[in-house]
């Protein structure tokens, strides 16, 4: 009764030795980074741009829905931005990625 019942029923040969995970790619890595950057930059001009417009137009007589209206416009304009940011990323935020990533490498 020396050794175990479940190590006398693997065979030496069946072991192998644990792994080391492997790196990540940087690839995926840059490209993930680009999304973000494409995101925080569309959506942060985009958001501003609504928001100002909001402001500058008045409430019509009619046709008004109140305090609800307002709680969901900003919801409305939170997905316009993010469609926006998505549609024009990459001619917007390019040239801004790519002076990111010079100015990260010196």
């Amino acid at each position: 009764m020396g050794t175990s019942p479940i190590a006398s029923n693997v065979p030496a040969s069946a072991w192998t030795p644990p792994t080391s995970p492997k790196p990540p790619d940087p690839d995926a890595k840059s490209q993930t980074l680009r999304r973000t950057f494409d995101d925080f930059v569309g959506q942060t001009l985009f958001g501003e741009l609504l928001r100002s417009m909001r402001k500058t137009q008045h409430k019509p007589a009619y046709f008004h829905g109140g305090r609800a209206e307002e709680v969901f416009q900003q919801q409305l304009d939170q997905v316009l931005a993010e469609k926006l940011s998505h549609a024009s990323a990459e001619k917007l935020a390019g040239p801004m990625y790519e002076l990111f990533v010079m100015n990260r490498r010196q």
